[in-house]
């Protein structure tokens, strides 16, 4: 392998065609320099210089040498570079996994916006994916940064992480529905309001079934829903209550996509709430993964 130092030295004086000049030019000794170059030309076995008591030229071959040196040293400087905004972060790329409300919560979105405008050369790949799949992502290296809704274990040993969201819940009902009248709306909703109403229930595709922690939560409050109906998902829900086909729990982060036909009241009394977090592989050697986290739970 050649000797990046020695070439350095050829160019130098290869451009003054005068040891003595390339050598302050470089500020080093004469002696040290000529010695580097006889060195460079016995790894060749090439010369490089015609030497004559005047001054030292390029030889034809010399030449070459020159261009072709010139263009490995600009490229060396062009790596060097390229390490160097790696490793603050300003290039590279980052594999994401997230979970639907790490979107509709404006988390992830929020933080690609400040990922674009203060490191605009990072490339970002996106990958909807349930938890499960995701934390096996940061197992296998497929992924840099998970979004999810079910978290590693605290005592992981090969991930961490942080809470970053804690969603309460709306109660979705229809514009015609006696509770979305103006009179109801002076007074908060009581538990006895939801009794004897007609549910839709999200059964998320995570394995985290909001079905679930809707019957526990209205259980702890004292009754039991009558789910008529279950969406896969918390849009498909907000469509079916603004048809009037029944009211629906969702997170307080989807109120402004709510679509026409659909009002959403607050009930302090219901505990759960929706849950985002940032896993991640506690092993992080690149320092892109770790600015990306940093932005998520600042």
């Amino acid at each position: 392998m050649l000797d990046i130092r020695q070439l350095n030295y050829f160019v130098a004086v290869a451009e003054e065609e005068h040891v003595g000049r390339a050598a302050e030019r470089l500020h080093i000794s004469q002696s040290p320099l000529s010695r580097q170059i006889a060195q460079l030309e016995e790894r060749l076995g090439l010369m490089l210089f015609e030497r004559s008591q005047q001054r030292i030229r390029l030889t034809a071959d010399g030449k070459t040498f020159l261009a072709e040196t010139r263009g490995f040293l600009t490229h060396g400087q062009r790596l060097e570079s390229l390490g160097r905004r790696l490793g603050r972060g300003d290039e590279g790329g980052l594999c994401i996994g997230y979970v639907e409300n790490a979107m509709h919560s404006g988390v992830l979105p929020a933080a690609l916006r400040t990922v674009r405008s203060t490191r605009p050369a990072v490339h970002v790949a996106l990958y909807n994916q349930q938890s499960s799949d995701q934390l096996e992502g940061l197992r296998q290296r497929s992924l840099d940064v998970a979004l999810v809704c079910m978290p590693p274990a605290a005592d992981d040993p090969e991930l961490d992480r942080v809470q970053v969201l804690s969603d309460p819940m709306l109660l979705a009902l229809p514009a015609g529905h006696a509770l979305a009248q103006s009179e109801a709306l002076q007074r908060p909703l009581a538990v006895a309001d939801l009794r004897e109403q007609e549910w839709i229930a999200i059964q998320h595709k995570d394995g985290a079934l909001e079905h679930d922690q809707l019957t526990v939560t209205c259980a702890k409050a004292g009754f039991t829903p009558d789910v008529r109906m279950s969406a896969p998902e918390p849009m498909t829900a907000l469509g079916l209550v603004a048809a009037g086909l029944g009211i629906a729990m969702l997170q307080q982060s989807l109120r402004h996509q709510a679509p026409p036909g659909v009002v959403l009241r607050e009930v302090p009394w219901f505990e759960y709430r929706t849950p985002l977090w940032v896993a991640w592989h506690r092993v992080t050697l690149r320092p892109l993964v770790d600015i990306f986290r940093q932005i998520l739970v600042s």
